[in-house]
């Protein structure tokens, strides 16, 4: 492997790792805080990538806008409709057993596909770069890198930095991490805690759908994509710690180069190198590389 060809497989990996880590870091937030295992989390991812395919004709029709008011309007969207389902449905399962929880959530994956279905049919569709980021950056002589999937990296770790600082370092991030600690007493101290997870929620359903979206045009748009997803942000979560958002950062990245050059250099085995890596940091430490903040 020539160092063009090394260069062009990190930096996708890096774009694989990040948005990775914006749909696992709303399933730990979900997992670790709220205590709800989320087996409709890749649905969400899904939903993001279908609004972006649904809502770009639209709004460039109506509002004669483009890429960049469609992630606006879609994410925008995208809480709104994360609040809604924690009020209606995850809101009950917070006292539930982890096998309701998993019959709940399978459940509105199903529901989720069938709307799907219904709505916009089984085929898959492609969703168009935007012209300003259809061009490649050569790299060496005869190879070049899309100027799309350099952006997608910068969207992600604009989100990234973001999500680290409100999580560390403001309030809202403070009440967050002391929820997860202990319940009781943050309700005892006049927080409300219902609107409190209901906000969580609602954030990670966010970064989920976000990651749909500016993911759409590269992977396109089909039937299940969720449920492909979903498998791998569980094992991020398992790897990184649950409820730790520095560990699903870690882990999406490790995982984003393990399955990458694992592609390349032992394409015979790459199906199985992710598990095998979680279970040698599992045996390692069980708990997973970080403990939840």
């Amino acid at each position: 492997m020539d160092l063009t060809t090394f260069l062009i497989q990190c930096l996708n990996a890096l774009q694989y790792g990040l948005l990775l880590f914006l749909v696992a870091s709303g399933l730990t937030l979900i997992f670790g805080i709220m205590g709800v295992i989320n087996l409709a989390h890749g649905s969400f991812y899904m939903i993001g990538a279908y609004m972006a395919y649904a809502l770009s004709p639209v709004i460039e029709a109506t509002l004669g806008g483009g890429f960049f008011l469609t992630l606006l309007i879609g994410l925008a969207l995208a809480v709104l409709l994360g609040y809604l389902l924690e009020w209606a449905f995850y809101s009950y399962l917070y006292n539930r057993d982890h096998l309701q929880q998993v019959l709940m959530t399978y459940g509105l994956i199903l529901v989720f596909e069938e709307l799907r279905s219904l709505l916009v049919g089984d085929d898959v569709h492609g969703v168009q770069i935007p012209d300003f980021l259809s061009g490649s950056i050569p790299l060496g002589e005869v190879m070049s890198y899309p100027v799309y999937r350099l952006f997608v990296s910068a969207m992600c770790l604009v989100l990234v930095v973001g999500l680290f600082y409100i999580f560390n370092r403001t309030r809202l991030g403070m009440m967050i991490r002391a929820g997860a600690s202990n319940r009781e007493m943050i309700q005892s101290l006049g927080i409300d805690i219902n609107f409190l997870y209901r906000v969580v929620f609602a954030a990670g359903f966010a970064l989920a759908a976000f990651a749909g979206m500016v993911a759409a045009p590269v992977s396109s748009v089909y039937p299940g994509m969720g449920n492909e997803v979903l498998i791998i942000c569980f094992v991020v979560v398992v790897i990184g710690g649950i409820g730790s958002i520095q560990g699903a950062l870690v882990a999406a990245l490790l995982i984003g180069f393990i399955d990458t050059f694992g592609k390349v250099l032992l394409p015979e085995a790459a199906g199985v190198l992710v598990y095998l890596a979680m279970a040698v940091i599992l045996l390692w430490k069980p708990n997973g590389l970080f403990k939840a903040a």
